[in-house]
């Protein structure tokens, strides 16, 4: 898996173009929806299912204290 740092998967988010349809919080609470499902399927090893369940938290908390734009703007430079 590619996204290894919250940094990732704010430019990843950035890059899909989705802010006019998705909100950061909504694209993250999906995207650990589908590691979630991920690890039932047994498709990715847990260890790295875990670690980006990790950053997504770590980015969600961070929304909430500063807030999308906030956060996109200090990953996205």
């Amino acid at each position: 898996m590619g996204i290894r740092t919250v940094s990732d998967y704010v430019k990843f988010y950035v890059n899909l173009n989705m802010q006019d349809s998705i909100s950061l919080s909504s694209f993250a609470y999906n995207e650990k929806l589908v590691l979630k499902n991920k690890t039932a399927s047994g498709k990715l090893t847990k260890e790295l299912i875990l670690q980006s369940l990790s950053l997504l938290d770590d980015l969600l908390t961070e929304i909430q204290n500063v807030g999308e734009q906030a956060v996109i703007e200090k990953y996205v430079r």
